[in-house]
């Protein structure tokens, strides 16, 4: 996906954290340090898995949780876009 690629978050299926939502939140953090930027199209599902190792239905929720989050925008037939502009970062918990 980007220059931080072998910086991919360690996916434990077993894990206390939900799959998904590492993922949405690895893209959420490319997204915030601006290695994506409003109007970028992400890869599509099939290759975020490939990327991730997780299956396609687990990208397409990690995608919709990123689009709840108002990160990106999916257009029918186009893919999915980081949005323009971004909502503000929530401060950590």
């Amino acid at each position: 996906m980007t220059k931080e690629d072998d910086d991919l978050p360690v996916i434990d299926p077993a894990g206390p954290q939900l799959v998904y939502v590492v993922i949405a939140d690895h893209i959420e953090k490319q997204i915030r340090r601006g290695d994506l930027r409003p109007g970028h199209r992400l890869p599509g599902e099939l290759s975020l898995a490939a990327t991730y190792g997780v299956a396609r239905m687990t990208v397409s929720r990690a995608v919709r949780e990123l689009r709840e989050r108002g990160l990106v925008v999916t257009v029918v037939g186009k893919g999915s876009f980081v949005a323009d502009p971004l909502p503000p970062s929530e401060p950590p918990a």
